[in-house]
């Protein structure tokens, strides 16, 4: 059964602040290695309140893509529908993140995606890319942060259940030079290691890929987008029920102001997203 806002509301750890200086040093760290992470930042009743819920949507989505599943073998992007446990404003809306978040790509920014990422036993390793192309890929120039990843995962990420592998710093290089560095050891992979309740915020453009689920048990992967204001890309969007989205704090609904509103929550949580091309 999912649970209700009211399920993860009564967590006895107080949201993590940062001062200014904190979030100024968390954006620097991803402007100098693509990725900082916020430590036990979600309490792991909340999580786990997400776990249970996320099994019927991984189920769905398994069963609705069979064989051909849309990030390789055994392994699911899912969309996560805003709405009750989904709209807790204490995650989507977090103080510490959106103050990193605001660091990188400006308070005027936007939130355009809700989903998960879900290697199982089977999944295999895939082709190191990044998550998306130049601005001006004519230019072979890189550009300051312009699209971001906030990453948690359902479930504590170990050496066995699939984790990222990413090569910091190489959102700043072009792909064929980050590849070079990557192939002849100059810059070696990083497996990202998580705790249920730590919060990781990335550029997209730096090259990683993910890594084979060798346990029976799925390794979800949530991803909250935030990027530029003039940034859109069609293939993702948040849909929103009307009445979430006045529910919600002046900040996340001005985060969301881009993406559709619709009158009943039955219609908003039908999958419509199109990503599949996500590798770059």
């Amino acid at each position: 059964m999912t649970a209700g806002l009211s399920s993860v509301r009564h967590s006895r750890t107080p949201p993590m602040t940062l001062s200014p200086e904190q979030a100024r040093a968390h954006a620097d760290e991803v402007r100098e290695t693509s990725v900082t992470v916020l430590k036990g930042l979600i309490p792991a009743e909340t999580i786990d309140a997400w776990n249970e819920a996320f099994g019927p949507l991984l189920a769905a989505a398994v069963r609705r893509e069979g064989d051909n599943p849309n990030r390789g073998a055994h392994r699911y992007y899912v969309t996560l529908p805003l709405q009750d446990l989904w709209a807790d404003p204490a995650i989507i809306d977090n103080d510490a993140v959106m103050a990193v978040v605001e660091e990188l790509v400006g308070a005027d920014g936007v939130m355009c995606q809700l989903a998960s990422d879900t290697p199982l036993a089977g999944s295999e390793h895939q082709e190191l890319h990044r998550d998306t192309q130049l601005l001006f890929p004519e230019s072979g120039a890189e550009t300051p942060p312009y699209q971001l990843a906030v990453n948690f995962p359902l479930v504590d990420v170990t050496d066995e259940n699939g984790p990222m592998e990413y090569a910091p710093g190489t959102h700043m290089l072009s792909k064929t030079e980050g590849m070079a560095k990557v192939e002849s050891g100059e810059i070696p992979l990083v497996k990202a290691y998580m705790a249920r309740g730590d919060v990781m915020v990335r550029d997209v453009r730096h090259i990683h890929r993910g890594t084979p689920n060798r346990t029976g048990t799925p390794r979800p992967m949530v991803v909250i987008g935030y990027s530029r204001r003039w940034l859109h890309r069609p293939e993702v969007n948040v849909r929103i029920p009307a009445e979430v989205l006045v529910a919600l704090p002046e900040r996340a609904r001005r985060w969301l102001r881009h993406n559709p509103v619709f009158e009943t929550k039955a219609e908003a949580a039908r999958p419509a997203e199109t990503y599949r091309a996500f590798a770059y």
